[in-house]
């Protein structure tokens, strides 16, 4: 197991723009106040999204596009340095109007109401790829 301490910086919460993109969202947030690694959650609601899927015999994510409002039952995820720059690893559980479930890792989708929680460590994460799942995970 690769664990570390981290010690709590700053704790955010915030409201996601409608019509931004979700995740970009989070990562512009992380880049303006210089946070390199981070711990969040988020609720709302969203007008479309893209869901991943990871294959993991194909070691290649599957898209599943979905144009559709949404209520974003639950988004939880991380901060990390990717290539130098915030990207929020985002996974959520969202729900049609008929209450049907879909989830996945959150690639993207447009913002019709978001709250966030967010909270950063005074420590780096950066990610680079794994040999063995061929996905960039923490060093």
């Amino acid at each position: 197991m690769n664990a570390r301490t981290v010690t709590v910086s700053d704790e955010y919460v915030a409201r996601l723009e409608h019509g931004a993109d979700w995740r970009e969202e989070i990562e512009e947030f992380c880049a303006r106040k210089d946070i390199e690694s981070a711990w969040f959650s988020a609720m709302g609601a969203v007008q479309d999204a893209e869901l991943w899927y990871y294959d993991q015999a194909d070691q290649a994510y599957q898209s599943v596009t979905f144009d559709e409002p949404l209520e974003v039952a639950t988004c939880v995820g991380n901060v990390a340095l990717l290539d130098g720059e915030p990207f929020a690893h985002t996974h959520a559980v969202l729900s049609r109007r008929s209450g049907q479930s879909l989830a996945g890792h959150l690639d993207s989708a447009t913002v019709f109401a978001g709250e966030l929680y967010l909270r950063a460590f005074e420590e780096p994460l950066d990610r680079d790829r794994d040999d063995v799942t061929d996905l960039d995970l923490w060093l």
